[in-house]
């Protein structure tokens, strides 16, 4: 039928424009026309509500939280709760969160950093006395408190007006009566090394075979787990039962962990970091989280005519990824846990140092290493696995909210009869005594996850970018998208990136979407450019939610890197 189709609408086009009043057509000439469609998905534009997460059952139930009198904060946990079910290989209730809350009525913006320390007696002689001097992934010391729950409870408490039964109910729902596989998430489930890992295979293999597209999967335990949260709050969690079987199972694995460490437990409220980009406020956490490099990158991008150079050209790019580099190895020389040591972020995030940097780079030579730097490729590879999500609803209200298990499932291991797996957040840290990042016991170490807020007079966004180290470099290429180049937050999120997840070396991959004339211009400026498909898991995925206050409208876009989706309020 299509070939009947195309033919059809052309003269229809034809009909109007020869039948049309000569005053309609100088009308139609006069009014600008809308620019040609370069993205896959269109925007979702409403006056109500929008959740904007990495699967959509996780979207329908956030939305669904709006319907039934929620606010954003209450979609948020809900959404988040159901993602840690379809999605564990990225998160759950075993990591940890970091969330922006943007409060319209006041136009304020709050921070929380949820993310869990290490057991009290975990430091670097305690391991040095058990003959372990490298953190691996699979090890049971890289297992922090876990601070999602805590996350979730803090949220609710200070922004919230739903129960926990009401916030967790679809994600019980779903636990115990079982969804369908989707595309990528068929595709992530399995993690091959962590098969033998305690309580993996009984856990996300219940039938000792891999679950495929369109295979239902349930998961009860984990419903027993959110039935126990929902009935008690984070004591369900961090006190009690779930506490106790916990804690058992760690110190079966050789874990330092005491009920003391996780019933002690709380987040922390912070104040958000900012910038200014060419009249942007741009909000990043502070650390213990990379946000830092975010807002360095921008500063140094800042000093360069982006926008003349023209979007993913060769010299917009060059700068981008010279300037990444430039902001993490500032980031990775000073950023640890504040509590056990001052962090010079209002030096880092100095307009004055951003000129410098800048000054540093040379636009026809990549730099294959920059100072300071000290931390390992080996290192920086690792903790691609996250989930971003945000949520706004018809007053404005905004949520940026990230969780994650680090590395894919995390360590893989699974208590008995928990239903989610701990995260391995502690493989961050550096063994070498004397570090911003050292570790030590209560220590958090540092952190990749990161959500993130920009504002501009009657406009505000809530967005994020997941997969490790990839985050900041892709927030500061999703706000010059937004701020240089014009574009709105769908296609924003869908335009081609690059991604550099080492710290020394020119290696950056970058997405075959961009153009190949310019890949080589960029090899010729020393760039070793590894192309990945047109649109490569390995750049991460992201959500993004705007207010346009003057007119009471909302917006959302979603990646289309993901099974994600932004769904709307519907009005009741």
């Amino acid at each position: 039928m299509k070939w009947l189709c195309t033919p059809l609408l052309f003269s229809m086009a034809v009909f109007a424009q020869d039948d049309a009043p000569a005053g309609a057509a100088s009308a139609r000439a006069a009014t600008p026309q809308p620019p040609g469609r370069e993205q896959a998905r269109s925007m979702i534009v409403t006056r109500y509500g929008i959740v904007a997460a990495s699967q959509f059952l996780a979207s329908q139930a956030g939305a669904k939280m709006l319907e039934s009198g929620g606010n954003a904060i209450d979609a948020a946990i809900a959404a988040n709760a159901v993602l840690g079910l379809t999605q564990p290989y990225v998160n759950g209730m075993g990591g940890d969160l970091f969330a922006i809350v943007y409060e319209a009525k006041t136009g304020k913006v709050y921070g929380l950093n949820s993310s869990g320390w290490t057991p009290k007696a975990l430091t670097i002689d305690y391991l040095k006395a058990r003959k372990v001097d490298k953190l691996d992934r699979f090890s049971v010391h890289d297992i922090t408190v876990p601070g999602c729950v805590a996350g979730w409870d803090a949220l609710r408490r200070r922004f919230g007006t739903k129960t926990f039964p009401e916030l967790l109910a679809s994600a019980i729902f779903y636990a115990e009566n079982g969804f369908p596989l989707p595309e990528i998430g068929a595709r992530s489930w399995i993690a091959q090394p962590l098969l033998k890992q305690p309580g993996y295979q009984e856990t996300y293999m219940p039938k000792g075979e891999r679950p495929q597209l369109g295979d239902v999967f349930k998961n009860p335990a984990l419903g027993e787990s959110l039935r126990q949260v929902a009935a008690k709050g984070r004591d369900g969690y961090y006190q009690g039962k779930l506490a106790e079987v916990m804690v058992k199972f760690l110190q079966a694995q050789g874990g330092a962990h005491t009920l003391e460490d996780f019933a002690e437990f709380e987040p922390e409220w912070v104040e958000p970091i900012a910038t200014i980009y060419r009249g942007w406020q741009v909000y990043e956490l502070p650390p213990n989280g990379q946000g830092v490099a975010a807002l360095s990158m921008l500063n140094i991008m800042e000093n360069f005519p982006l926008k003349d150079y023209g979007h993913n050209s060769a010299a917009a790019l060059h700068v981008m990824i010279e300037a990444k580099k430039l902001a993490y190895a500032d980031m990775a020389r000073f950023v640890g846990d504040p509590r056990f040591g001052p962090v010079p972020v209002a030096e880092m995030l100095s307009k004055d140092l951003a000129k410098r940097r800048a000054a540093m780079i040379d636009m026809d030579k990549a730099a294959c290493k920059v100072l300071p730097s000290e931390i390992s490729q080996t290192l920086a590879t690792h903790g691609n696995e996250t989930i971003y999500m945000s949520a706004i609803d018809k007053e404005g209200n905004i949520v940026s909210l990230i969780q994650s298990n680090y590395s894919g499932y995390g360590t893989g291991m699974v208590a008995p009869g928990a239903g989610f797996s701990f995260h391995n957040r502690g493989q961050g840290f550096d063994l070498e005594p004397g570090k911003p990042n050292s570790l030590a016991g209560r220590k958090r170490p540092l952190h990749t996850i990161i959500p993130a807020f920009m504002r501009k007079g009657d406009i505000a966004i809530g967005f994020g970018i997941m997969g490790g180290w990839n985050q900041s470099q892709a927030h500061a290429q999703f706000v010059a998208n937004i701020v240089d180049f014009n574009m709105n937050v769908q296609l924003a999120l869908e335009s081609a990136r690059f991604t550099k997840g080492t710290f020394d070396g020119c290696d950056v991959q970058m997405e075959s979407r961009v153009p190949e004339a310019i890949r080589q211009e960029l090899t010729r400026r020393g760039h070793i450019i590894t192309p990945l498909s047109g649109f490569s898991g390995s750049m991460g995925n992201g959500e993004a939610v705007m207010r346009d206050a003057r007119r009471g409208v909302n917006f959302a876009g979603s990646d289309p890197r993901t099974d994600g989706a932004a769904i709307p309020e519907q009005p009741v």
